[in-house]
């Protein structure tokens, strides 16, 4: 695909079975069985090819989404931390607290 830059390359593969698949999928099957819904026909008997390779286009595209989707979530990731690595005393560690800092001590009332 063209829309996804040389850099991605070097990210291993989505799964092959995954949310934006899966949604597509079915967004594309439901289509063509609403194309059917319309004409008039019956919608799970007619077209089967039809309803097949909606729903393959559906996945294809869902898969190649999910691929770029990584890409951007590494992109953005890699840029995170290369500033907290050029900017360090913006990002000092926490002092540790203890729980029975944090809350009041209990007094109970009767």
């Amino acid at each position: 695909m063209g829309f996804v830059p040389d850099e991605a390359k070097c990210l291993p593969p989505p799964g092959i079975v995954n949310r934006n698949s899966v949604w597509l999928s079915v967004v594309g099957w439901c289509s063509a069985m609403l194309h059917n819904g319309i004409n008039h026909r019956p919608p799970l008997k007619s077209g089967v090819h039809r309803q097949c390779l909606m729903a393959t286009i559906g996945w294809f595209i869902g898969y190649h989404i999910t691929k770029y989707e990584n890409y951007i979530y590494a992109k953005r990731d890699r840029d995170m931390r290369e500033y907290i690595r050029l900017h360090p005393d913006e990002f000092a560690p926490k002092d540790k607290k203890t729980f029975a800092e944090i809350v009041e001590p209990f007094h109970p009332i009767r």
